[in-house]
Order: structure tokens, then sequence, then C-alpha cells
């Protein structure tokens, strides 16, 4: 059977948007080869059509997940203010969020396995954390406080992720806005 000429790379698409969902929810290195390949319906050894390795196959999914995030949209300048800013914290900062890994930002569900990764993929994370960080710097006009709320956005989410009460859950990520909108208005009353 003959595969149409964009067979290969709709299959690679596939295989990244799958195995982006499987890694924010369940881990990337505690899921194999096999199981990210049956996910779309082909064999372990069709992988290595694709990816000289799962590393590299870490590599794209970083650079997949990072690039069509916020992160993307902030990059691109894609119309982003200060306003957005508050409202995409408040969404972050949210139980849906918290509560859809698979579907979420990949830091707070892949932040550790980056940091234990090969070089490329953490540069891969830095690249893109980078362009956020600069483009809040911007909104905010500061480069410090821009790192500081994405570690705060983060950091609640990873905690609140930890713990098993829902009610408890909703006091870190309530906790965080209140904080982070403290920390905004303050920084509007000064300027």
């Amino acid at each position: 059977m003959r595969y149409s000429a964009t067979h290969k790379e709709e299959t690679r698409q596939k295989l990244l948007e799958s195995s982006g969902a499987i890694a924010k929810r369940g881990g990337f290195s505690s899921t194999g080869v096999d199981g990210l390949m049956k996910a779309i319906g082909l064999t372990g050894g069709a992988f290595y059509s694709h990816f000289p390795s799962k590393n590299d196959l870490f590599t794209a999914i970083v650079q997949r997940e990072l690039s069509q995030s916020l992160i993307g949209h902030v990059a691109r300048g894609d119309g982003f203010s200060r306003d957005k800013l508050e409202r995409c914290l408040a969404r972050y900062l949210s139980m849906a969020h918290l509560q859809n890994p698979d579907t979420g930002c990949a830091i707070p569900a892949l932040g550790a396995e980056i940091a234990r990764a090969d070089i490329s993929v953490r540069e891969e994370a830095e690249h893109w954390m980078l362009q956020l960080q600069r483009a809040w710097a911007d909104i905010l006009e500061d480069g410090e406080l821009a790192w500081a709320l994405l570690s705060q956005c983060v950091g609640a989410l990873v905690v609140a992720r930890m713990l098993a009460r829902e009610e408890t859950q909703a006091e870190v990520l309530d906790a965080s806005r209140g904080f982070l909108s403290q920390v905004l208005g303050q920084r509007l009353s000064e300027k």
C-alpha cells in the first residue's frame, strides 16, 4: 500500500500531539516507545522512521508544547497586554487547568523531567521561557518581576497538583491568585 506524500509528516504530528498529552499526564520517561506508538495505532518499530531517539522526540515535544502554548502566542506578539496577562494568570491558576494537565502548560507537568534531560531539551525550554519572560518584562517594565510571576504560577500549580484534596488545591490556587493580584496592583499604583 502506498502512502500519500504527506503521510509521514501527518504521522509525526500525531505522534508529537499524542506523546505530549501522554507525557504531561503521566510523565515522559515512564512511557516507553511502544506505548507512545500504540497510542496512535502503530508499532514501536515505526518510531525510528520519525525520530532517531526518544530524546529527540522529547526535544520535539518540548518545542511543540511551548511554541503552541501561551509562551508561543506571546513570542509571536499576538497582541499581549497587561489586561491579557492578568486574565491569563487567572486562567492558569484555575482548577480546570490543575485538573487537566494533558491539555495544559507543559512546564509544571514536565519541568522536573526537562531539568534532568539532555542539554538540547533544556536549551529548547530555555529559548521559549526567555521569550515569555521578556514579553512579560516588557509589559511589567521589570524583568525580575516577570521571572517571579512565572515561578509563582508554575510553583503554585505544581504544589496544588501534589495535594490530595480539592479544597486544599483550591486554597493554594486562590492564595497564589490573591498574591499576584496584590503584587500587580502595587506595581500599577507605583507607576
